[in-house]
């Protein structure tokens, strides 16, 4: 498992029939659930929405995002000056980001029409044991 968030690459094969989008470097073992996010337009922001024991898998199947993280200090009271990662993904780049445990992120469509799918490897039993918000505009002050 990663420590730090990590993008991990996709590929294409084209030829005659069509063209394939494979991610084979995406080891989807851990995983126990997906959803989807589709934001009502780009002014959109989902934010700060943290994890300790769960991480998080995000990829673009429509458009563009940009995805926020923060490495939580103090889950109770974090400080609001950690420093923020900024990554973006698009269904065009075919990337997974990986977010592992421990931190806070903050999704944000760029196009609109945006689809973002989410993996995480808890049920959704566990949810309400993991889930630490914060302020849209708690980090980065």
């Amino acid at each position: 498992m990663t420590l730090n968030p990590a993008l991990i690459p996709g590929g294409q094969h084209t030829d005659s029939r069509g063209t394939l989008t494979f991610l084979n470097d995406f080891d989807m073992s851990e995983v126990k659930r997906f959803y989807m996010i589709q934001n009502r337009d780009t002014a959109v922001i989902r934010a700060w929405r943290a994890h300790k024991i769960e991480q998080r898998w995000f990829y673009a199947i429509n458009g563009e995002f940009l995805i926020r993280a923060v490495k939580i200090d103090n889950f109770d009271a974090p400080d609001n000056d950690l420093p923020i990662e900024e990554y973006t993904i698009s269904a065009i780049s075919n990337q997974v980001l990986h977010v592992p445990l421990g931190y806070a992120t903050s999704v944000q469509a760029i196009t609109n029409e945006s689809k973002l799918l989410v993996f995480a490897d808890y049920g959704i039993e566990n949810a309400k044991f993991d889930d630490y918000l914060y302020p849209q505009d708690y980090f980065g002050k």
